[in-house]
């Protein structure tokens, strides 16, 4: 029995009893992905004065409609309807990426992208799945980013690239799949952010 199985016939139980008992309405449960802190960053290892805003990152609609998604075929997305996230995926990741970025040691100063900055540089990026995948009788959740720097004293795009990473749910109920989400993403930025740092022209005074 997979996941989304397990659940659906979890929660048609628990309604079935709820509905002997007075007709009670099953309350959603709510969760959010958690990532360890990332270390900070020391002045000595610091790598450029340059500084970066960081843009909200984008999602598919389908990520947007704030419950848990899976997937039993490539072309048929589900929803969970009780279970739901407490804060939008693309904010918790967002904050994430600028958390890696602060203790990464490339960039002076991270901040959010608000328009009226003098950043070095702007990074924008996108969550390009986050999903549970049901196939072969075994449950997996994917996670993949997708991200570019652009050199705002020039417009030129300087960077650009794609991580992700897929893991097996051991155990199937939604805090490990939620738990495994959190690390497939953790995953995926730490990827994208070495990519970055390995990508990033040679260091140089910031142009003023």
């Amino acid at each position: 029995m997979n996941t989304r199985r397990f659940f659906t016939c979890c929660a048609w139980a628990s309604a079935a009893f709820m509905a002997g008992c007075g007709g009670k309405i099953l309350n959603p449960h709510y969760y959010v992905l958690e990532f360890p802190p990332a270390p900070a960053a020391s002045e000595a290892s610091l790598r450029s004065p340059r500084t970066v805003a960081v843009r909200r990152f984008e999602s598919p609609p389908y990520l947007r409609q704030g419950r848990l998604v899976y997937r039993q075929a490539p072309a048929e997305i589900g929803y969970y309807e009780y279970h739901r996230w407490a804060e939008d995926p693309a904010t918790m990741v967002t904050s994430a990426v600028m958390d890696s970025l602060r203790s990464s040691h490339v960039f002076r100063f991270v901040k959010p992208y608000n328009g009226q900055g003098r950043e070095d540089y702007v990074l924008s990026g996108r969550i390009e799945q986050l999903e549970e995948i049901d196939s072969s009788g075994s449950v997996r959740v994917t996670a993949r980013l997708s991200a570019d720097l652009v050199d705002l004293h020039t417009g030129a795009m300087v960077w650009t690239g794609e991580a992700g990473e897929t893991l097996r749910v051991e155990t199937r109920n939604v805090d490990s799949l939620v738990v495994e989400m959190s690390h497939a993403v953790q995953k995926s930025i730490d990827r994208l952010v070495a990519s970055l740092n390995d990508g990033m022209p040679a260091n140089s005074e910031a142009k003023r």
